[in-house]
């Protein structure tokens, strides 16, 4: 049975979302605040963390950042917030999904549903126990622990949504992946035909790379389809 835990001040939310989610076959476990949740954390590690973003005293945001630098486990966060740029900086903190208020409890189950399964469906030769150092281009990415190092040994950590698509990457190198396939993989939602994120992702992990955006020469742009990453990609177990 899985463990979901959902933090949110509102009691009434907390009290419905435990209801309902008993009700689809899940354990669950409530928290109000930051503190709370990391007391519940500590004593049993859930499946999924269903995290709203406006919380009194630390926010949605600032916890997601501190469950992502501490463990893998898939975080759905909710915001009452309906702006892009609060759906892009939650998923830049290492969010899985997210979900505007009001919603359907239905259609939250369906996409927990699809956050679980995306998170234990890693690619056979990118799990931790078979890969664990990848070299690309004069890079090199620690898988355990996200980190990436430059051609001149600089070391950076990876927030959660630079590790996922530079994973997807490398896991289809010289291969042309749409934007529709990149948002499915990465964000484990269906994807938004108007939904630019993607494209601020792929420039910001460009950035992060040293690639130059006028002339990208690892992630390349195939116009009208997508994007490649164009390397060649080795594994060490």
């Amino acid at each position: 049975m899985d463990h979901i835990l959902v933090v949110d001040d509102d009691r009434d939310i907390r009290e419905l979302l435990s209801e309902y989610l008993q009700k689809q076959g899940y354990r669950v476990s409530v928290a109000a605040d930051g503190r709370a949740m990391r007391t519940a954390v500590s004593h049993a590690m859930p499946d999924l963390i269903v995290l709203d973003l406006m919380l009194p005293g630390e926010d949605g945001l600032t916890l997601c950042r501190e469950l992502r630098s501490q463990s893998d486990v898939p975080i759905l966060m909710l915001t009452a917030r309906g702006e892009e740029i609060d759906r892009i900086v939650g998923l830049e903190m290492g969010a899985d999904d997210y979900l505007a208020k009001p919603f359907n409890p239905r259609e939250l189950v369906a996409r927990i549903k699809s956050v679980l399964r995306r998170a234990r469906a890693l690619p056979p030769n990118l799990r931790p126990d078979e890969a664990r150092v990848i070299h690309f281009a004069g890079w090199t990415l620690e898988v355990i622990t996200r980190d990436l190092i430059g051609p001149d040994r600089s070391r950076f950590l990876l927030s959660g949504t630079e590790f996922r698509l530079l994973r997807i990457f490398l896991e289809h190198p010289n291969r042309v992946l749409t934007r529709d396939q990149l948002i499915d993989l990465t964000q484990s939602r269906e994807a938004d035909p108007f939904d630019r994120s993607i494209d601020l992702q792929v420039s910001r992990l460009r950035r992060r790379l040293l690639d130059n955006p006028k002339e990208p020469s690892l992630i390349k742009t195939a116009r009208g389809q997508g994007y490649v990453l164009a390397c060649e990609v080795t594994v060490e177990h």
